[in-house]
């Protein structure tokens, strides 16, 4: 009698979102497609779970039918979205997606970087006025930078700005002097402390409740006038009403921002308008080619999961991040 292959179904935000690049799969799981709707019927029988729309909070409502369930795969760095109770006392595995993101963004914060020092922003505005105004900018060598949050892609971070030139520092869990990416690392708990000594403070976190309003009044009113801040972590990590006021009172000079604590971003928020504020869309990992690289990814996780041999990228279902990675 043939085995019946695992099955592995794939939640997308329509049942025809479905990845690139899992052929290699075939023939030894079977994966199944499907929309929120579906997924309750589609998880009968179902050992693994990719969650393909990684936003998705659907996997909640069906817990009561994914009894086979071994393994979710979550297509993204961050997994906050994805947990509840009753899956982080479960045994199911969670992996995500570390690693695909780490450069993507490092490039998106130095543009960040370079684009606030070299007035980049403005001259546009200009250009837009037709106004010829001649200006000095800032230096990007000798800078300083603050990233808080070092897994890997706030280390991914601090090399790229190190390469420019940058004085980069990391605050994380574990404070240490001689760190191989960060040289120094101080203690996010106390960020008040030390945010004052840089010209940019880079949020690379994940979002834990230790992080979430990690960035309020007290840490921008220390971080100084002439400081800008950079969010590529998440929005919760935020409170942006106090952003929003340390801009208006020039508590510090600007922010650039990828994520936001709604998305999207609510067309009253003050943050659209903010002199020296600029707004994307979280996208800051979102080079050409992504999507290729987080489904060949899921193969190869896939491939371990099938041979029964350790899985890269476990989440620690407690911390909400893979384990050996600060914040």
């Amino acid at each position: 009698m043939t085995q019946a292959l695992p099955v592995i179904v794939v939640l997308g935000s329509t049942s025809d979102d479905r990845p690139a690049h899992l052929t290699p799969l075939d023939g030894r799981v079977e994966l199944r497609y499907t929309d929120a709707a579906g997924l309750g019927d589609a998880l009968d029988g179902a050992r693994g779970l990719l969650l393909w729309d990684y936003f998705s909070e659907a996997i909640k409502s069906v817990w009561d039918r994914s009894d086979s369930l071994e393994w979710i795969h979550v297509a993204a760095a961050g997994v906050d979205k994805l947990m509840f109770d009753d899956l982080r006392r479960s045994d199911v595995v969670v992996t995500n997606a570390h690693g695909v993101f780490d450069l993507p963004i490092a490039e998106f914060v130095l543009a960040s970087v370079l684009a606030r020092a070299k007035l980049v922003h403005e001259s546009h505005d200009l250009q837009l006025a037709r106004t010829w105004h001649r200006r000095e900018t800032l230096p990007v060598a000798g800078a300083t930078a603050l990233v808080v949050g070092t897994g890997g892609i706030g280390r991914a971070i601090a090399r790229l700005l190190r390469a420019v030139g940058m004085n980069v520092a990391g605050a994380g869990r574990t404070p240490a002097a001689d760190d191989p990416d960060f040289g120094r690392v101080v203690d996010s708990s106390r960020l008040v402390d030390h945010v004052g000594e840089f010209d940019y403070v880079v949020n690379a976190t994940p979002l834990t409740p230790e992080t979430t309003g990690l960035f309020e009044a007290k840490v921008f009113a220390a971080m100084g006038p002439g400081s800008y801040f950079i969010n590529i972590g998440r929005g919760a990590s935020v409170v942006e009403a106090d952003l929003a006021d340390a801009v208006q009172r020039q508590e510090i000079s600007g922010a650039a921002l990828d994520v936001f604590e709604q998305e999207p971003l609510p067309v009253d928020s003050p943050l659209w308008t903010l002199p020296g504020v600029v707004v994307s869309a979280h996208m800051a990992g979102d080079v050409l080619g992504w999507k290729d690289s987080l489904a060949r990814q899921f193969v190869d996780i896939a491939e371990h999961w099938l041979e029964g041999t350790p899985m890269p990228n476990v989440v620690d279902k407690q911390r909400g991040y893979v384990p050996g990675r600060s914040l």
